[in-house]
C-alpha cells in the first residue's frame, strides 16, 4: 500500500511494552508521531529513540503523543525502554501487520543479499486520524527535531 499525506491512517492494535495493547483509536483527538524503526538497541535505533524521548515535553506541549514500533517482541521492548529510560510506548509488530498496512515492510539488501525488513519511517497523524506528514528512509540525525517542528505547525 502506498499511503499519501491526507489519507486516513490505517488502524492498528498491537502489543506494547509493559503488557496490554495500543490502537490508533487510543489517540483519537490528539496528534500522534508513529515512528517505525528496524531493531531495538542498535546504534541508529537507539539514537532515534533517545532523540524523540529528549523532545517529549515539547511534543506534549503541542498535543502530540509519540509511539515507536518495530518487529521486536514486547519483552525486548521492555529491556530497551528500561535501559534508555524511554517514556513513550513501544509497539511490537511481530507479524508485520502494521508495517504492511503502512507500506514500510520492504525488500532491502545488504552485502548483495536481499531480504524483507522494516523501512525506517515516521508518520505524523493529525487529531482526526489523517496522515499529515510522511518521512520515509529516515536519516536519524536531526529527524526528531524536524518532526517536532511539523507537529508544532499542524
Amino acid at each position: 500500500m502506498d499511503l499519501q499525506e491526507g489519507d486516513a491512517a490505517p488502524d492498528f492494535r498491537l502489543p506494547r511494552d509493559g503488557g496490554g495493547e495500543l490502537s490508533l483509536a487510543d489517540f483519537k483527538g490528539r496528534k500522534l508521531v508513529l515512528y517505525a524503526y528496524p531493531k531495538d538497541d542498535t546504534p541508529g535505533c537507539t539514537q532515534e529513540a533517545i532523540a524523540f524521548n529528549g523532545l517529549r515535553a515539547a511534543f506534549e506541549a503541542c498535543g502530540t503523543a509519540i509511539v515507536g514500533v518495530s518487529p521486536d517482541p514486547a519483552k525486548r521492548h521492555d529491556r530497551f525502554k528500561q535501559k534508555h529510560e524511554l517514556a513513550f510506548p513501544l509497539l511490537a509488530d511481530e507479524s508485520q501487520a502494521l508495517a504492511e498496512a503502512y507500506g514500510i515492510w520492504v525488500e532491502k539488501s545488504m552485502y548483495g543479499r536481499s531480504y524483507m525488513g522494516l523501512e525506517r519511517s515516521t508518520f505524523l497523524i493529525d487529531a482526526e486520524g489523517r496522515i499529515a506528514r510522511i518521512w520515509r528512509k529516515v536519516k536519524v540525525a536531526g529527524h526528531a527535531q524536524e518532526v517536532l517542528e511539523a507537529a508544532q505547525a499542524l
